[in-house]
């Protein structure tokens, strides 16, 4: 089944205006898998740890952590997390010393058939600039 995610910017340390996408991906995609598509729609070099949690807010402390280190993000995919707990999110943070912060939520949008004429995953929707990981400094 496909679903569509929505990726939110929440922080970054050079992050300057809004940035969103809306992906359509198999339900079936694995959180490592999610990171390697979330690195190519932001235009990042994937040269960082990352990790993805639950939490109720992007600074709770109160969280369930999927990273290398417990293995989770191998085999926890997208249709395991959805339905999500209520009043729970999920998000990507991506290199700690910067501190790219994403949220990811899933689209009310019922889960389609895949189309065998398209390819997945693929971007739909995509509002703001994408933010610059190392934006060159200003003598």
């Amino acid at each position: 089944m496909i679903f569509v995610i929505e990726i939110e910017l929440i922080f970054g340390l050079y992050a300057k205006d809004v940035w969103q996408v809306s992906i359509e991906l198999d339900s079936a995609t694995t959180l490592e898998d999610l990171h390697f598509i979330i690195q190519e729609a932001v235009e990042f070099d994937n040269d960082h740890m990352y990790k993805f949690y639950i939490s109720r807010t992007e600074r709770s402390r109160d969280r369930v952590c999927f990273d290398d280190e417990n293995e989770k993000i191998y085999s926890t995919t997208l249709e395991n997390l959805y339905p999500l707990e209520k009043d729970r999110k999920l998000y990507y943070m991506f290199d700690y010393g910067d501190g790219w912060l994403f949220k990811i939520t899933k689209s009310r949008k019922s889960p389609q058939e895949q189309k065998k004429s398209i390819k997945y995953p693929r971007i739909v929707n995509e509002v703001g600039k994408k933010p610059e990981q190392y934006p060159e400094w200003e003598d």
